[in-house]
This record gives C-alpha cells, structure tokens and sequence, in this order.
C-alpha cells in the first residue's frame, strides 16, 4: 500500500473521523447489545433517513434535522415504551417504520433521489469537511464524558433495572440521556458508513468481543478495538481498491466476528478434548 495517501487532507480527515465514530459507536453498542436492543440503532437510523429527507426537502442542514427527528422520535418512544408497556421490538419496528415513510414521501415529493441522499445512505467518509470532522470529535468527547460520569449508574441500569431503581438510581432519565446519545451516536456514524450499514458498526464488533467472554470494562476495550482496526482497514482499503468505504469497513468487522467465531470453536474444543483425556486418565 502507497503510504502517500496518507498525507491527504481528506484521508487524514476521514482516518480521525472513523476513529472517533468506532469509539462512539462500539462503547453505545456494548449496552444496547447487553440491554437486548442491537437493533434499535438501526431504526434510529431510519428515523434519521426521514430527518434527513425532510432537511433536504425544506432547504435545511440534513445532518440538523437528522439529530433533530432521530432524539425526539428515540423520546417519544421511549416514554410510550414506559407507559404502555410496549416490548422493545415492536418500538423498534413502529420507529423503522414511520421513518422511512416519511422519508419515500418526502423524496417522492421532490422528485426522486439526489446525491445527497445516496451519500447519507451509504457514507461518505472520504468527503467528510473539516467543519463535520471538528463536529464529530465535539461530540465523541462529550458522549465519552457522559458515559464516564454516569458509568456505574449506566452498568448498573443495564444489567438490571429493578435494582437499579431500589438503589435509588433514576432509571428514567438515565434511559432517557441513553437514548438521547445513542441518537446522537447514529446520526454521526452515518457519515462513516450510511444509514444501511449504521447498525452492523453498532452490532458487529461488540458480539465479536462477547464471544471472549470477558469482564464490562475489557468487553468495551475489545469492542473498540475491532471497530477502530475495521474503520481504518476499511477506509485505507476501499481507497485502494475504488470500493465503497462503508462497505469495507463492515465487510472487514464481519471477517473478525468470523475468525473469532472460528478461534471460540477451536478453543472449546481443545477444552473439550483437554477435559475427555483427563477423564479417561483417571
């Protein structure tokens, strides 16, 4: 590989911008995996889709709108979880929904997709403007400040909320800051991989540390780990090989998550045969 590209303005760009949104994105993804919800950043993104196309629509900032409807619409179904008793994926599914509707009816009306549609929809990391670069790492340091205050409270919430609620922590608005960030979180790394993908950058690398079986706090290390090594490998790559930067990046998260796959299957069974000889010795 010609190390030159390197010295790019906008390679040095997206390399930092992909850096930031892993860590964003691996750390947020670690408690919704645990909470039972990998997919709810995935209909985050859609609402972000239907904030986006109206941002377009109406002649405004799309990444404004974007934050704008994926938080109020990560709110409101958030308190109507909670007061209705709603399961977490029929929520999931009512946010997908509405907001690719309004997306299709809002870029029906404006006649057809444009380019900075297709750009949100699949990323577009190697375009990404110094503005948006110093944007992303505002609020990477601030959503990494905010999981640091409330870490424990955080854990504790996750793991369990009856608990958590007998110790005094109040469970609501730490569900409602949560969801807040985390939309926060995906409308930021659509810019690394588009909203199709923004999931599997939430999903991928934080199961692949799970199947390690490790404590919280090295869980989250590894998971950061293999979503920065994905981003980088994958921007460095797709400017190589002419392909889509989002792509690469998930495409190379999916071959850790199999190698790892295929060193857990090896591993239990050297114990299993380990345990079996033992067995037969005594």
């Amino acid at each position: 590989m010609n190390f030159e590209i390197l010295t790019y303005a906008f390679m040095q760009r997206a390399i930092v911008c992909g850096i930031a949104i892993s860590l964003m994105c691996s750390l947020i993804g670690l408690f919704l995996v645990l909470r039972k919800q990998s997919l709810f950043g995935d209909a985050l993104a859609h609402a972000a889709f239907g904030g986006i196309a109206a941002g377009l629509y109406l002649g405004i900032y799309p990444l404004w709108t974007a934050f704008a409807v994926s938080v109020s619409s990560a709110l409101a179904l958030t308190k109507i979880k909670q007061k209705f008793q709603i399961s977490s994926d029929a929520t999931v599914a009512i946010l997908l929904s509405s907001g690719l509707a309004m997306g299709v009816i809002l870029i029906s009306l404006a006649k057809g997709f444009t380019v900075d549609i297709f750009s949100f929809l699949f990323g577009s990391i190697l375009l990404v403007s110094l503005q948006n670069t110093l944007l992303i790492l505002g609020l990477c340091g601030v959503i990494f400040v905010i999981i640091l205050l409330l870490y424990k409270k955080l854990v504790y919430t996750t793991f369990s909320e009856e608990q958590a609620k007998v110790s005094g922590i109040s469970v609501d608005k730490i569900n409602y800051l949560f969801v807040i960030i985390t939309a926060i979180t995906v409308v930021s790394s659509m810019q690394l991989v588009g909203i199709l993908l923004t999931s599997s950058l939430i999903v991928v690398p934080n199961v692949t540390a799970i199947l390690f079986s490790r404590g919280f706090k090295q869980t989250a290390i590894l998971s950061m780990s293999f979503a920065v090594f994905s981003a980088i490998a994958g921007i460095l790559s797709s400017y190589v090989l002419n392909v889509a930067p989002g792509g690469m990046i998930v495409l190379i998260s999916i071959i850790i998550f199999g190698i790892s796959l295929c060193i857990k299957s090896l591993r239990t069974r050297n114990k299993f045969v380990g345990e079996h000889i033992n067995l037969t010795k005594t």
